[in-house]
């Protein structure tokens, strides 16, 4: 637990809401008020213990139930960065998922721009692989050119997917699925998510594997091979990342290399001098 750090977030978020905003009326009469909400206004809106609150701010709540630590961020208004940070300074540990389930599923519109700029093939999807901005390199990775809305669907259920993908039932099915088992597990209210898991579980293909349990948490760095749409068969090599603004969208550079060689099996870390 990081006390100075809690404290600090938790107090200037606090500090931000008026105790009227709440049908609290302001204490009147000589002395010095702190700004914002009590200890004890905390509490009582968040239907806690009189106490619970102070104990959580002052660093004295070792293994603060994450269901206290949610209903605080959302009374205080934190965004899924500060989110993070309470999860970190509490804890010592990244949040067991979004703030809010309607993270994830956008992005500032200058990422399409970002995107463009990239030389290799490159797409951002959102918390539900629900395609949100890609570039032009990338629309020839798929035949007649036409980009799937999403991009697991495409991968594990769509015929033409699993015949681009070589290799699939070896050298995709068993890494991407587990991912999607993963996204359900910190967005189990998630509709696009469950409809893909329930097409999953009635395909023979898939339905093993899935059912499987086996844990790959990102394929960031790994090299497998694809059928590319206009330039044949190859190695493709990931590189992802996420948006901060967006927990659960992803950036993906997908680095190609034509030909039976593989290109990057070895590839130096690289590292700071």
């Amino acid at each position: 637990m990081n006390k100075t750090a809690l404290r600090a977030l938790l107090r200037e978020r606090r500090a931000l809401i008026a105790p009227e905003s709440h049908g609290f009326a302001r204490p009147t009469g000589q002395g010095r008020r702190a700004r914002g909400l009590s200890q004890h206004q905390v509490d009582q809106l968040l239907h806690r213990t009189i106490g619970t609150y102070h104990r959580l701010e002052s660093g004295s709540y070792p293994n603060a139930p994450t269901s206290l630590l949610r209903d605080v961020a959302r009374l205080f208004g934190l965004n899924e960065q500060e989110w993070v940070s309470l999860c970190r300074y509490a804890l010592l540990q990244e949040p067991p998922g979004p703030l809010h389930q309607s993270s994830g599923k956008e992005i500032p519109g200058v990422w399409q721009e970002a995107v463009d700029g990239i030389r290799h093939m490159a797409y951002i999807t959102d918390a539900s692989w629900e395609m949100l901005a890609y570039n032009e390199a990338l629309t020839g990775m798929f035949p007649g050119r036409k980009v799937p809305s999403n991009i697991m669907r495409w991968m594990v259920l769509d015929p033409a997917g699993r015949r681009n993908l070589m290799d699939w039932n070896t050298a995709w099915a068993p890494m991407v699925l587990p991912q999607l088992r993963a996204a359900l597990a910190s967005r189990p209210e998630d509709n696009i998510l469950r409809q893909i898991e329930k097409e999953v579980l009635a395909d023979p293909e898939t339905a093993a594997p899935y059912d499987a349990g086996n844990s790959y948490p990102h394929p960031d760095g790994d090299e497998r091979p694809l059928l590319h749409a206009e330039l044949g068969p190859g190695w493709v090599t990931m590189c992802t990342a996420q948006p901060l603004t967006a927990p659960g969208a992803r950036l993906m550079v997908l680095v190609f290399h034509p030909g039976a060689r593989r290109s990057h099996p070895r590839a130096p870390m690289l590292r700071a001098l």
